[in-house]
């Protein structure tokens, strides 16, 4: 089992810039992948970001490439989100989760075994 608590969401206006942290407790963090999804309201959650255990790789996905970056400090058990440049459209609940196996499958929810409650980001324009 591992745990997962988010923090940093909050309001933003368009333009301006959020990092979001993710801790993670109960499982050898530096093991596994981690990814991050989001969910707006009405729609279904997508994927954001994901970083290989070693931090050496990182994928995003196209709408918010080039704006966001993963990162992660084993030695802190943390995963962070760095948002730059936020958009209305980025306004979601932002979750973080970590990988079902050591090795980096994919960036679907199925590829994800545990996942934090969700943080709050509201982009105002």
């Amino acid at each position: 089992q591992v745990q997962l608590v988010e923090s940093g969401g909050g309001l933003v206006q368009a333009g301006g810039s959020l990092r979001l942290s993710c801790a993670a407790s109960g499982r050898t963090f530096s093991f596994y992948p981690m990814g991050w999804f989001r969910q707006a309201p009405g729609k279904e959650r997508e994927f954001v970001a994901a970083i290989t255990r070693s931090g050496v790789s990182t994928y995003y996905a196209d709408s918010v490439k080039g704006r966001f970056t993963v990162s992660r400090d084993n030695a802190k058990n943390t995963v962070y989100l760095q948002m730059n440049s936020l958009k209305p459209e980025d306004t979601a609940v932002y979750s973080c989760a970590a990988g079902r196996s050591p090795t980096y499958t994919g960036q679907s929810q199925a590829d994800f075994a545990f996942w934090g409650q969700g943080t709050q980001v509201t982009v105002s324009s």
